[in-house]
Order: structure tokens, then C-alpha cells, then sequence
């Protein structure tokens, strides 16, 4: 199984096909993806990319973070687990008004 890495500070005209070139010449990439905001399709300035085996994913994180790509300088280190959200939101949780009493 391999390492997943957050990549932060991306260029919004970085392409999955550069951020797999990047961290290419540090080890074998699973899978690079730049996250983009789903309704303007645009990019959102962050990705993620998958190594193979830890040991690259740890020598890719030392090489890049802080390096500059396009002007901006990259943060780039172990990605952690995205925590659970909480559904609802807006009416209490309340969905189609429920308990109503006649008058």
C-alpha cells in the first residue's frame, strides 16, 4: 500500500500531469490529483499524490516541501485522514417540519 501526500500551495494552472511529473523523479507515483472547486471547475490550489512505498513518499516530502513551483512555495507533507462531517445544517437537522401541531 502506498503513502498519501498532501500537496499545498499548487499554482491554480497546475495540471495532474505536472504534479505526477514532480514528484516522478522522486519515486514511482500511484496517483496524482489536483483538487478543483466542483462547480467552476477551477483549481482549488491544493492536491494529492500517492507513492508507492513510504520511503519515497517521505524522501519526495523532504526534497519538495518549501520548494517553489510556478512562483509559489509548496507545502507538501503526509496527508492525514479527512475527518467525518456532520450532515444537516441550515434547519436544525429538522427535515420537512415534523411535529406541527393544528390550532
Amino acid at each position: 500500500m502506498g503513502s498519501k501526500i498532501y500537496v499545498g500551495g499548487l499554482p491554480y494552472s497546475a495540471t495532474e500531469q505536472q504534479l505526477n511529473a514532480l514528484f516522478a523523479t522522486h519515486g514511482t507515483v500511484e496517483s496524482a490529483r489536483v483538487v478543483t472547486d466542483k462547480f467552476t471547475g477551477q483549481s482549488r490550489g491544493f492536491g494529492f499524490v500517492e507513492m508507492s512505498t513510504a520511503e519515497e513518499a517521505k524522501a519526495a516530502i523532504s526534497k519538495l516541501n518549501s520548494t517553489q513551483m510556478d512562483g509559489r512555495t509548496l507545502t507538501v507533507n503526509e496527508a492525514k485522514p479527512q475527518e467525518p462531517r456532520s450532515g444537516g445544517g441550515g434547519f436544525g437537522g429538522n427535515r420537512g417540519g415534523g411535529n406541527r401541531e393544528r390550532w
